[in-house]
């Protein structure tokens, strides 16, 4: 299963996240329907070795089309969140599609909004530099399988892509990176030798099977490191 995650930081946030978040709902009717409402709410608050974990949970009411007829029903859709301390910062990582793919309208950074005006925090979007990702590839070139360039300086290139082992030996990435930033990698990690895609707004895709307690603990030891001051 492919996981994705984008993390966020927290900042001015006062007292522990758990007690604002456990129990927390919301519930919305549905105008014309008067025995139908929606809920929004948070479930299965844990604290566990630092990290608290959750699940965001909204209820949608969607149009689709059944035997030429436009029909409407509720849906829920789901996002894990997980909450902890890296040295003297607090991140937020929300398990959910960065931007709109298909049907899914829960996005993490709708997730990452609402939970920031629960805990009465502000919560921002975390980044890593492109000078970050650079040396993050450079220093190990032979465990990067795919790298997209932006900010291209070339006449009509808005973006381009390099995939391949050994892109810091091809001609190529030199004249990219002189021409460009690095937008979104794709490397093998070490040791634990995870397939994964970061972007410089920290959006991550583990293409490799592990689980969410997995996960976190990589983010939490391999990326948070890298995020920008």
């Amino acid at each position: 299963m492919v996981l994705p995650v984008k993390i966020f930081e927290i900042r001015s946030l006062e007292g522990n996240p758990m007690e604002s978040l456990t129990g927390w709902r919301e519930v919305e009717q549905v105008e014309g329907e008067d025995d139908l409402s929606l809920v929004t709410e948070v479930l299965e608050m844990e604290e566990n070795e630092g990290v608290i974990t959750g699940i965001f949970a909204k209820d949608f009411y969607r149009e689709h089309t059944y035997r030429r007829k436009v029909m409407a029903s509720p849906q829920t859709e789901e996002a894990i969140f997980w909450i902890l301390k890296h040295g003297e910062r607090t991140f937020l990582g929300v398990m959910a599609p960065s931007v709109a793919r298909g049907v899914k309208k829960l996005l993490s950074n709708h997730v990452a909004v609402a939970l920031g005006s629960i805990l009465n925090a502000d919560v921002r979007e975390a980044r890593i530099t492109a000078e970050t990702l650079q040396r993050l590839h450079e220093s190990n070139p032979q465990a990067t399988n795919l790298i997209w360039f932006d900010n291209m300086d070339l006449p009509g290139v808005n973006k381009i892509c390099l995939a391949g082992q050994g892109l810091a030996d091809t001609g190529m990435y030199k004249e990219y990176i002189d021409h460009g930033l690095i937008w979104y990698v794709v490397f093998t990690s070490q040791p634990k030798g995870y397939t994964v895609g970061i972007t410089r707004s920290i959006t991550i895709t583990n293409f490799s099977k592990c689980t969410v307690e997995e996960f976190i603990e990589f983010v939490r030891d391999d990326i948070l490191k890298l995020v920008e001051a």
